[in-house]
């Protein structure tokens, strides 16, 4: 039986999506259940081109490879990540989610869990819509979201990112803030949330 995995799907400008995206990578490996263990698989997408011509080459230069339709349809649940764009999420990502209407009709993503990350340059910069963007069209294939509760010590205790709509970040005006503690805690907590449910709902239809 192949191990089941955490797709963690972001779209990163400047790096700091893609440093979040790599701490919850590390909370879903951490995620175990007797007898059985999830791993997490890192893509990304590529940007988007405003007069319609290739603007990325076919595989990445550097860091996560792009996402195809089989890493959306054979994931156990799915870790959504973009910076901000005036509240939402940014373009590629909406570009690429708004080519799943195959899997939409198929229902392969009804009933998986799924969960939001964000970075932005200001503490009020519209972090949760953001999140809340990105979980529109999640909630419309069918997944369940899974947020940050407050029994996550983290959560009370940031004076940057963190929601419990999601993970979040400050990057500060010039970008150059790195993850505080708080906020790589709650990257991490929300990675190990996520791999757990999904391992949980795994077993679930498992045993029917």
């Amino acid at each position: 039986m192949t191990t089941p995995f955490v797709l963690i799907l972001y779209y990163s400008r400047y790096g700091a999506t893609a440093k979040m995206a790599q701490a919850i990578a590390r909370g879903v490996e951490q995620a175990q259940l007797p007898n059985l263990s999830i791993e997490a698989r890192l893509r990304t997408v590529p940007a988007v081109s405003p007069n319609n011509e290739a603007s990325e080459p076919a595989i990445p230069t550097e860091g996560a490879v792009y996402c195809t339709e089989e890493d959306l349809r054979d994931c156990s649940g799915i870790i959504l990540g973009s910076p901000t764009r005036f509240g939402n999420m940014a373009g590629a990502l909406k570009h690429f989610l708004d080519g799943t209407g195959a899997l939409w009709s198929s229902g392969d993503l009804i009933d998986k869990p799924f969960a939001t990350f964000t970075s932005t340059s200001s503490m009020h910069g519209g972090q949760e819509t953001t999140q809340l963007s990105m979980a529109l069209p999640l909630l419309h294939h069918g997944m369940l979201y899974c947020g940050l509760p407050y029994s996550e010590p983290a959560l009370s205790t940031t004076t940057s990112g963190g929601t419990p709509y999601g993970a979040s970040h400050v990057t500060g005006a010039d970008g150059s803030l790195p993850l505080s503690n708080d906020e790589e805690d709650l990257c991490v907590a929300l990675g190990k949330r996520v791999g757990r449910l999904a391992m949980q709902l795994r077993l679930g239809q498992d045993s029917k």
